[in-house]
């Protein structure tokens, strides 16, 4: 395909008009990785691993706190607080961008995002740089530079980013300090993380070649070949026009159940072989809960309680917080205050953190014993249970309360006038 033909395509694609979005000329002319299986997206378990992580991120709100002497409390956002928790930038909401980062980094193994920022001067030589947005740059059009040599400068090392922009065909290079980078959990040198799919390759080709399996049965009939036995003698122009007649009549959806005649000296025998046999079932079901166990699903999350049930899913979840989304929020949290909190605010006690109690969130019932625990024993006030409940704010509700029963072990009968240590009542 000669390049202005390619450039036509591709701005047609652009603007609305695409001609073939699965051409690869054109996926590698705009700097899209074309090495990449496009059955891999579409095997469903790991579709469905993608989507449930890359959503689970994007469902949880990014708050902004303070540690003080008085504990922890909710702190007034900066400029980097007020972007990621409502607006990381103009085209994104915090949820599509947080699902887009997951995506990335889980596909791709890496997730990249440019802080863009703008010098401000302030005095007569001062200044500092102030937050104008977040823009995820697409992982398989990042490169990654460790200068161990110094030669952009930095004797003692660091990392450098090359994006190659898909749509302009420019470059750009960013340092460390302006790039969030996120890894998934399986890393070697612990500068770039390695995709979930490498590791399932031969897990992930299996699936999908079963898949094609049975795609092929559904497209023939879900039946197999058959052998037409004949006593007599065949030259071979008849021999292919019988299987050229048969094969129309035997293979395909629409001749499914299909009764066919054969003539008198011939016997039509079908070679089937069921999927039962082949124990197709079981080797999905295996390959699926691998993928699933690589990504840190858990069956119920694929609709399987064959070791589980509905009613201990709540259970489930728990531990999908706690073995996979834990890890995965703590180094979204940590890179985050690094490079988006000054030295002075880290200092004065601000970070960021996920509200993972939203993946948490149980029926009304549950939610109201919970909380109404909370509030009775006082480890919430009225407010901070109605802030739960996503309820305004009362007068009053501000102080803690507990039940006026309740006596430390050393003053167990005071509130009768029985005094402890003694016999009697003193008197």
């Amino acid at each position: 395909m000669k390049i202005t033909q390619i450039i036509k395509r591709a701005w047609n694609n652009l603007i609305g008009s695409p001609d073939d979005l699965s051409d690869e000329e054109i996926l590698e002319w705009l700097g899209i990785d074309t090495n990449l299986k496009k059955q891999e997206i579409n095997e469903i378990t790991y579709f469905t691993c993608l989507k449930m992580l890359s959503e689970t991120m994007g469902k949880l709100p990014l708050k902004f706190y303070q540690q003080t002497n008085q504990g922890k409390i909710r702190a007034e956002p900066n400029t980097a607080a007020r972007l990621l928790m409502n607006r990381p930038n103009n085209i994104m909401t915090p949820a599509t961008f947080w699902g887009t980062v997951e995506y990335n980094c889980e596909h791709y193994g890496n997730a990249y995002v440019w802080i863009q920022t703008v010098f401000e001067k302030k005095g007569r030589y001062g200044g500092e740089y102030r937050i104008l947005g977040f823009w995820i740059m697409q992982s398989n059009c990042v490169q990654v530079l460790y200068d161990n040599a110094g030669i952009f400068g930095n004797n003692n090392g660091g990392l450098y980013y090359r994006y190659s922009d898909p749509l302009t065909g420019k470059q750009y290079t960013f340092s460390q300090e302006n790039v969030l980078h996120f890894k998934t959990w399986c890393t070697i040198n612990g500068i770039l993380g390695k995709p979930v799919r490498q590791i399932l390759k031969d897990s992930l080709s299996g699936a999908i070649e079963s898949q094609n399996y049975l795609n092929k049965l559904y497209e023939s009939g879900l039946t197999a070949s058959a052998v037409l036995q004949y006593t007599g003698d065949l030259d071979k122009g008849k021999r292919l026009a019988l299987q050229k007649e048969y094969n129309s009549l035997l293979t395909g959806a629409k001749n499914a159940k299909k009764v066919v005649a054969v003539p008198v000296g011939m016997t039509l025998q079908p070679l089937n072989i069921t999927l039962a046999d082949a124990q197709y079932a079981e080797l999905k079901k295996y390959s699926a809960l691998q993928i699933a166990t690589a990504f840190g699903i858990k069956p119920n999350q694929l609709n399987n309680y064959d070791k589980s049930s509905y009613s201990n899913s709540e259970a489930q979840q728990l531990a999908f917080l706690v073995d996979t989304m834990s890890y995965r929020l703590t180094q979204y949290e940590q890179e985050i205050n690094y490079k988006c909190l000054s030295r002075k605010e880290m200092d004065a006690g601000y970070y960021f953190k996920f509200n993972e109690k939203a993946i948490l969130r149980t029926d009304s019932k549950t939610q109201k014993e919970v909380v109404t625990g909370y509030v009775q024993n006082g480890l919430y006030t009225i407010n901070e249970g109605r802030d739960v409940l996503d309820l305004p704010k009362v007068e009053g509700g501000d102080v803690n309360m507990v039940n006026g029963t309740y006596q430390p072990i050393t003053h167990i009968g005071a509130a009768y006038g029985i005094n402890q240590g003694g016999e009697g009542n003193g008197d």
